[in-house]
């Protein structure tokens, strides 16, 4: 493209040849200045806001900063919602803790004054000269609610064990026969070898015999299933009680039985009363203990009892 200047001050015309090169760039330049001269006045106007008041640039601006402040609520809200579910849960495990501590605390024999579940424990303590205080983060608040949650979770199933083991130690206990069935002594004639006080011979005596008046409550060792009520030629009136873990009791020479095959009964309840039936020479208890069909010496188990 070619271009004729004419001028008065020019002796003669010139002319100018215009190629696309130049045409591309003097549209770059155009735009050039176009976008410096908006980006000045848009500098202009937000550096002097407070003096020239542009309607439409506060309006957006105002709408972006609606639009974050929402977006930072709803944000917050859906943190302190799902906290507030979380912090729910963990008053519940907190609770269930509470409970199964006293439990424990009876299965152990503990005093209620010693641990006082339902009180929060006294805490305290100077404030660090050494290391400045920090506030929590949301996320922080959340990862620490998180790792207590987890915490108490496990807690609860470990106390959970402890409490079924308490529990079924408790059981085998009170199913051992370590209470004396008669109060009175018994070491007139104990477990073990001994000169027959009828037969004049060294005999086995296979258990332990209570000295006491005719008449004198007999107590269950331990709790457990009245497996034998009968009259026997040398125990006579016995009582035989079944403790599971193959553990029984026998009782003999009992002058009145009060119970029956089949009766379930608790420790300490009376089952008969000391008399001089049988093999006998006076008014006594004559007390075994036997585990799988083999006597084993009750003291071992009424000394166990006194510790």
């Amino acid at each position: 493209m070619h271009i004729i200047l004419v001028s008065d001050r020019l002796a003669r015309a010139r002319s100018m040849t215009v190629t696309p090169v130049h045409l591309v760039f003097g549209g770059l330049l155009m735009l050039c200045l176009v976008v410096s001269l908006a980006g000045g006045v848009l500098y202009y106007s937000l550096r002097h806001a407070s003096v020239v008041k542009l309607p439409m640039l506060e309006s957006l601006v105002l709408s972006a900063q609606e639009h974050e402040a929402r977006k930072s609520e709803d944000f917050l809200r859906e943190n302190l919602n799902a906290m507030a579910v979380k912090l729910g849960q963990m008053q519940a495990q907190l609770v269930r803790l509470d409970a199964l501590g006293e439990r424990l605390s009876s299965f152990a024999g503990l005093k209620p004054h010693e641990f006082r579940f339902s009180e929060v424990p006294g805490r305290g303590g100077a404030v660090s000269t050494s290391f400045a205080p920090q506030n929590l983060s949301m996320a922080e608040l959340g990862r620490q609610l998180d790792a207590l949650d987890r915490h108490m979770e496990n807690r609860t199933d470990y106390l959970g064990i402890v409490e079924s083991t308490l529990f079924d130690a408790r059981i085998k206990r009170r199913l051992m026969p370590t209470i004396p069935p008669v109060e009175g002594t018994w070491n007139a004639s104990s477990f073990g070898w001994r000169i027959d006080p009828i037969s004049g011979q060294r005999a086995m005596h296979e258990g332990v015999d209570f000295i006491a008046d005719a008449g004198t409550p007999i107590f269950a060792a331990a709790g457990g299933l009245v497996v034998a009520a009968e009259r026997h030629p040398q125990y006579g009136n016995m009582v035989e009680i079944d403790h599971g873990n193959d553990f029984i009791t026998r009782y003999a020479h009992a002058s009145k039985v009060l119970v029956k095959v089949g009766d379930v009964v608790r420790r300490g309840r009376k089952i008969a009363e000391v008399g001089s039936t049988g093999r006998s020479t006076g008014p006594h208890l004559h007390f075994e203990v036997r585990y799988k069909g083999a006597p084993q010496n009750p003291s071992r188990f009424l000394q166990a009892s006194s510790r």
